[in-house]
């Protein structure tokens, strides 16, 4: 197999049926938890000051710690082959208050989702379904309702207001319908953190939902799916002046919610042993309307492509000799369902949200 290979990230334009496709990258190619009680942390990386007057250090992850860099080589002859103590000491702006960024981490019964402050959007949104949790069916939508996460502190939660009139659905990264096994766990997926400003008609409503169901069908053949979900902001060449710019719209008054150009999903398809194999799809869809007819196959990339555009990594322990690429090993196509009218049934009365 070939060492290196162009992972080409397709688009669709606004207008359904036209498709543009953007090469984004050069990337190296490969074959390559029970009941938990609902909680949010906040992680934020820190660091020590190095001043000898300095109060007392500020504990922060080992892997969070940069070491101080090699020395430089290429230096003037003339250049003092150390150096004395340093006379500045950035790190104690600490002591007035770290600036992030800061991650709001919750740990929900069917997801775990982290939140990004500044785009109002979550940077991803883990879950796990299996044949035994999608046969479960303890939980109705109809009982649920859309809600703001309170554990977001308020200056950066994404509110129900910004989404109001907007032109976008509230789209769920994690499905209401994955987690039917149990009322609670279901109601916990229409926070705004585990949502992102979706196309309706055409996407959120149509082909969205039939990828949806795509990795719910998955659980015939695979005893255990665990997802990744979340959203991207990727460049678009300009044809004027063909540089590549990252444009996206931002809803909410004043604007706060960004809306993205794309949706990502990394599937893991367990076979069920341990240490056994792990057959990975990686997906990347445009917001935007897509024809039924296009084949999901046509939104697989590399999981190197996802990872790039993202800044996150997803199965850097898992052995290369484990892993399967799903389409090869299963059939990826979609079942049509008409989802858009089955979904009236679930709107509310005028004036709720």
């Amino acid at each position: 197999m070939s060492k290196t290979t162009l992972a080409a990230i397709a688009a669709v334009s606004a207008g359904a049926g036209a498709a543009i496709t953007a090469t984004m990258y050069s990337l190296r190619s490969s074959d390559r938890k029970g009941d938990l009680e609902s909680k949010t942390i906040s992680t934020t990386t820190t660091t020590v000051s190095n001043s000898p007057t300095a109060s007392a250090p500020i504990p922060i992850p080992a892997n969070q710690i940069f070491k101080p860099p090699a020395p430089a080589t290429g230096l003037s002859t003339s250049a003092p082959a150390t150096l004395g103590p340093a006379p500045v000491d950035p790190s104690g702006l600490f002591e007035y208050g770290f600036p992030g960024p800061v991650a709001d981490v919750a740990t929900r019964h069917a997801l775990i989702s982290s939140f990004d402050r500044r785009l109002r959007n979550p940077h991803w949104v883990v879950e796990h379904i299996t044949p035994a949790s999608l046969a479960q069916r303890d939980g109705d939508r109809k009982h649920s309702v859309f809600l703001e996460d309170e554990a977001v502190p308020e200056n950066f939660r994404a509110k129900l207001k910004d989404y109001f009139r907007s032109g976008y659905d509230r789209g769920h990264q994690v499905p209401a319908a994955d987690a039917k096994w149990s009322q609670r766990a279901m109601d916990e997926t229409f926070y705004l953190t585990n949502m992102c400003p979706q196309v309706g008609e055409g996407f959120n409503r149509d082909y969205w939902a039939h990828f949806e169901d795509f990795c719910r069908r998955l659980t015939v053949r695979y005893p255990s799916v665990r997802i990744v979900t979340g959203p991207l902001y990727l460049p678009k060449k300009d044809p004027v002046d063909n540089k590549w710019y990252v444009r996206y719209e931002v809803i909410g008054n004043p604007p706060n919610v960004a809306v993205p150009t794309h949706f990502y999903k990394v599937i893991f398809a367990e076979d069920g042993t341990v240490g056994g194999n792990v057959a990975i799809g990686a997906f990347v869809l445009p917001n935007a309307k897509i024809p039924n007819e296009k084949p999901i196959t046509d939104f697989e990339v590399p999981v190197e492509a996802v990872e790039r555009a993202s800044g996150l990594e997803f199965a850097t322990k898992l052995p290369m000799q484990r892993r399967k690429r799903l389409c090869a090993d299963t059939t990826c196509a979609l079942v049509i369902r008409e989802y858009a009218e089955r979904q009236k049934a679930f709107a509310k009365p005028a004036g709720k949200q």
